[in-house]
């Protein structure tokens, strides 16, 4: 029998739409209930292609007995993370003051009015791993619900006046080396064996390896470039990509990147686009072009709507366990290409009798030298076999966010591939959202099957405003550039901290819990604070407007204070920081006419500030033709009709 999240849109709320729980969604008619009949809120909060919380569904939410617990006793709500980042923002803030440690799925337990005095993540439906079971927390809540209200009351409020006073308090600091210290930071964790950084689980952020590049070429520091190469060498080399299919997996659970959780997000597979053709831009090493463009074709061919917009995510389990969709057996491997293609094809991917997963094998060519071996064919049938196998979920919401994120991957990849194909995606997708998820200058999360969500947050404007600004870098079209002034203006007044201390993730007069975060961290994206500093400094070197210089400086200086104590955590910033202290070259694009200006754009350099403008005394056509005049350092070049490499 159905419950009430029947009638949501989300994926992750359809999940469990046949559960015994009898589950709500975020609303006042969930407070109101527990209210009136005097209950505790269980609050879970996931995503759809979670492994975990796919587990703990099947264990404790499908279960009779679990069920009925929490229907006697507690009003249960689900949410969305990916819909809804401001509750999973604070309570996620809430399960690490309590836990020391966060992650999905979300459990809370709170007031009617919101007040958390309880949380973890995953719970066992039994007692086992060291963790108590689910059900035994529950009997443990109602009994103290019932006989130690007072405490459980006085723990929510100290938890509540703990997270609103503990937030923002670092004052400005001193600027001067906190980029030579997240270097120095970086250096010390490189895994000079494997890449990457850090011990497992490592995460991609691309977002730090864009600022390590842009660092290596403004400090001709080798060794910094030496740490990009071989980080994104041993990814692509690694399980963490997707050997028959392409694209990226979220992350690698262990620190050869062999071992990926499988779940392919869009945001991750958009940022490690540009990561990768950054990496082209500042080597011309073709494998890391190759690699972009077979991550966008995965994109393209498996996560992209006939309207143009981008699905979310395709997830880590099939029928119930995780990776079986692609792992494959040795024997699988033989049947599929025949003894001879598939003894050698099984060699190169570190296919064996004994597997490298559980049994089975995760294609990879760590132990091969095969990357750019010829072997299309092999990889193709493999492909399709897999399909007919089993089948992934994909959560086909699209988020204005990471969309976004994908319009700017997409846009650089253009530029440095030449390919018209990628720019024309970019370009489908922005008018996707301007036709589906905005309204004028008002933005909104998420749409799925013609419903879209009721208001959108800091991060969509911020990531939208930078994708206009890439599409604008690409197309040379005013028009981006325009858009993109206008939606970073409205973030400013829907978000902003009105004593120039950054932005809050939720517009104030739509915040319905008992804080307002101001992300500023990054995580598996970056925060939309440091976006925000990044379009204002970007939008500054474009237009010249002193309105963005200021907006920039305030944001620096902000973001400074909440990094100087752990600024590898900033990655995004920084790179913004960079860009700000060492501008890109200046180039002035004089046409005769518009329509002379043709694909003009991906011939640029991969960062600079260009601009476009009619035949004036200043800037004169040189022999009649489209003319570019070159600055950069102070001093500028002697005007030219093409632009130098």
């Amino acid at each position: 029998m159905s419950n009430r999240l029947k009638n949501e849109t989300s994926p992750y709320l359809l999940q469990h739409a046949e559960n015994p729980v009898d589950w709500y969604g975020w609303c006042q008619e969930a407070f109101e209930k527990a209210r009136l009949e005097d209950k505790p809120i269980f609050l879970s909060i996931g995503y759809s292609t979670c492994h975990w919380c796919h587990v703990m569904a099947h264990e404790s939410f499908e279960d009779e007995r679990t069920a009925r617990l929490l229907n006697q006793n507690f009003v249960s709500i689900k949410v969305d993370r990916e819909e809804r980042p401001d509750i999973d923002s604070v309570y996620m803030s809430v399960c690490q003051a309590f836990t020391g440690s966060g992650g999905w799925p979300m459990s809370i337990f709170m007031t009617w009015d919101k007040k958390p005095f309880f949380a973890g993540t995953y719970f066992p439906v039994q007692s086992r791993y060291g963790m108590p079971g689910f059900c035994d927390v529950l009997n443990a809540i109602v009994d103290n619900w019932k006989q130690n209200r007072q405490e459980l009351l006085q723990s929510a409020n100290e938890i509540v006046f703990h997270l609103q006073h503990n937030e923002y308090e670092t004052d400005d600091c001193d600027s001067e080396n906190i980029i030579e210290n997240a270097v120095w930071l970086w250096k010390r964790s490189f895994d000079k064996m494997h890449g990457g950084f850090g011990l497992a689980p490592k995460f991609p952020t691309p977002h730090n390896l864009l600022f390590l590049l842009l660092y290596a070429r403004q400090n001709e520091d080798q060794e910094a470039l030496h740490m990009v190469e071989e980080t994104l060498l041993q990814m692509r080399k690694g399980g963490i990509f997707d050997q028959i299919g392409y694209g990226f997996s979220r992350y690698s659970t262990d620190a050869r990147f062999l071992v990926p959780h499988f779940e392919k997000m869009l945001y991750d597979n958009g940022l490690l686009i540009m990561a990768y053709a950054a990496a082209y831009s500042a080597t011309n090493n073709q494998l890391y072009l190759d690699t972009a463009e077979k991550t966008a074709a995965y994109i393209l061919r498996e996560m992209t709507s006939e309207s143009g917009g981008f699905y979310s995510a395709q997830d880590a389990d099939s029928e119930g366990v995780e990776g079986k969709f692609y792992t494959f057996t040795f024997d699988e491997i033989i049947r599929v290409l025949g003894k001879e293609n598939g003894t050698t094809i099984a060699k190169i991917f570190d296919i064996t009798p004994e597997g490298n997963f559980e049994g089975k094998n995760i294609p990879n060519l760590l132990k091969s030298n095969a990357l750019g071996t010829a072997f299309e064919e092999e990889r193709q049938r493999l492909y399709e076999y897999r399909k007919s196998r089993t089948a992934l979920h994909l959560d086909d919401k699209m988020l204005t966010g990471w969309n976004s994120l994908m319009i700017a991957a997409l846009a650089m990849l253009y530029r440095v591939s030449k390919n018209e194909t990628y720019l024309q995606a970019a370009e489908k997708a922005q008018r996707f959202i301007q036709q589906n998820l905005c309204e004028g200058c008002q933005l909104y999360t998420s749409y799925r099957n013609g419903t879209r969500s009721e208001k959108a947050f800091l991060d969509d404007y911020a990531f939208y405003t930078a994708a206009l600004l890439e599409l604008y870098q690409a197309t040379l079209e005013p028009d981006y550039l325009k858009q993109a002034e206008q939606f970073c203006t409205e973030a400013e007044k829907r978000f902003g901290d009105c004593q120039g201390k950054g932005f809050y993730l939720c517009q104030a007069d739509a915040n319905e819990l008992f804080l307002n975060p101001k992300e500023t961290y990054d995580g598996a994206i970056p925060s939309g604070n440091a976006a925000m500093a990044y379009n204002f400094v970007r939008l500054y070197q474009l237009t010249e407007k002193d309105r963005y210089k200021e907006s920039a400086e305030k944001q620096l200086a902000f973001l400074t204070g909440q990094s100087h104590e752990y600024p590898v955590g900033h990655g995004m910033f920084l790179l913004a920081k960079q860009i700000d202290e060492n501008p890109p070259e200046q180039i002035v694009i004089v046409v005769k006419e518009q329509s002379d200006l043709g694909n003009v754009g991906r011939e640029l350099p991969f960062l600079c500030n260009a601009s476009v403008q009619s035949e004036s005394r200043e800037y004169p056509l040189i022999n009649d033709q489209t003319t570019y005049y070159v600055c950069k350092n102070h001093m500028c070049m002697p005007p030219e009709n093409r632009l130098k490499g």
